[in-house]
Order: C-alpha cells, then sequence, then structure tokens
C-alpha cells in the first residue's frame, strides 16, 4: 500500500491520555494496513535522548531529536505517532514546519484529572519537591493555540478521542 507520511502529534499534561490514544490509534490503523511507528516520549528520553535534563534548552533539544526522526521517517511514507509532553510552543511550531506533514493533536485534561490518574506518582512526587521542573506544577505547559484536534479526556471516552483523530486524518488525506 503507498500512502503518505504524517507526524501525529500528541501533546499534553503528563497523565492526560496522549499514550493511550496513541496507542489506540496504532492498532486500528496496522490493523488497516498501514505503516506506523510510534515514538512515545518516555522510550525516546530512556533511549534517543537519554542524558538530557529538564530545563527548557534540554526539553527544546528532546523534542527537536524526536521531530528529527519524525521527519525522516514521514517523509518516507510513514505515519508517525508521537507521544511527547512537548511543553513549548515556539518548539512544536518549529518542528511542525520542518516536518510539514504535521497534526497536532492537544490531549487536554485538567491538571487536576491527571494527578489523579498519575499511575507512576510522579505529580505526588513533584509536590513533595522531589521532582523539579516538572511540567504542570513548577514548569509551564503551554497548550496549542490551532491543533488540528483536541480530545477533552475528561469529558468524553477513548472512542470518542480515537474517533476524532481518525475523522481528521480522513479529511486530510492521510488515511481512507
Amino acid at each position: 500500500m503507498k500512502q503518505r507520511g504524517v507526524t501525529v502529534w500528541f501533546t499534553g499534561l503528563s497523565g492526560a491520555g496522549k499514550t493511550t490514544i496513541s496507542k489506540a490509534l496504532a492498532e486500528k490503523l496496522k490493523a488497516d494496513g498501514y505503516a506506523i511507528e510510534i515514538l512515545d516520549g518516555d522510550i525516546v528520553r530512556e533511549n534517543l535522548t537519554k542524558g538530557l535534563g529538564f530545563s527548557k534548552a534540554d526539553r527544546d533539544e528532546n523534542i527537536r531529536r524526536i521531530g528529527f526522526v519524525s521527519h525522516l521517517l514521514t517523509r518516507n511514507g510513514v505515519i508517525v505517532l508521537v507521544s511527547a509532553i512537548s511543553p513549548y510552543r515556539e518548539i512544536r511550531e518549529e518542528v511542525r514546519k520542518k516536518i510539514g506533514d504535521f497534526v497536532e493533536i492537544f490531549v487536554n485534561a485538567p491538571l487536576a484529572i491527571c494527578e489523579e490518574r498519575d499511575v507512576k506518582g510522579l505529580y505526588q512526587r513533584a509536590r513533595a519537591g522531589e521532582i523539579k521542573q516538572f511540567t504542570g506544577i513548577d514548569d509551564p505547559y503551554e497548550p496549542p493555540l490551532n491543533p488540528e484536534v483536541e480530545c477533552r479526556t475528561d469529558k468524553e471516552e477513548l472512542s470518542e478521542s480515537l474517533a476524532k483523530v481518525i475523522d481528521k486524518l480522513q479529511e486530510l488525506g492521510y488515511i481512507s
């Protein structure tokens, strides 16, 4: 199957549901025969960007590196699903311009909901001062101004969020 490459960039706070939606989308696209790759922020940090900290400069470099890999895959016809907090608007826009075929998904859930979902205990550790520069606590998250899709995971089921993303990808001609 000849397919058009695209980077589908899921951004939002830790615990908002980025990985959950991207995994569900990956399953659907694989089942439909699409070539896909998942770049999950946590896994990328363990491998590709090990050694980077959480300063603004390091976070930006992390996103640039994810963007570089996404660009290579996208231009070669792969649908790339990126799930990364990517808290700063400016670097997301830089990556969007570089990749071109880029669909931004704002996975939006209020901080209180994300803290309730905190399976890794990160928010609790950040509130206790054990983790510094934690997005949403003592480091900012800049929501997208014009995302192609906004998934309100505090108000909609996974199936609704997934349908919104699939509908947008179909509308833009990336999938049929």
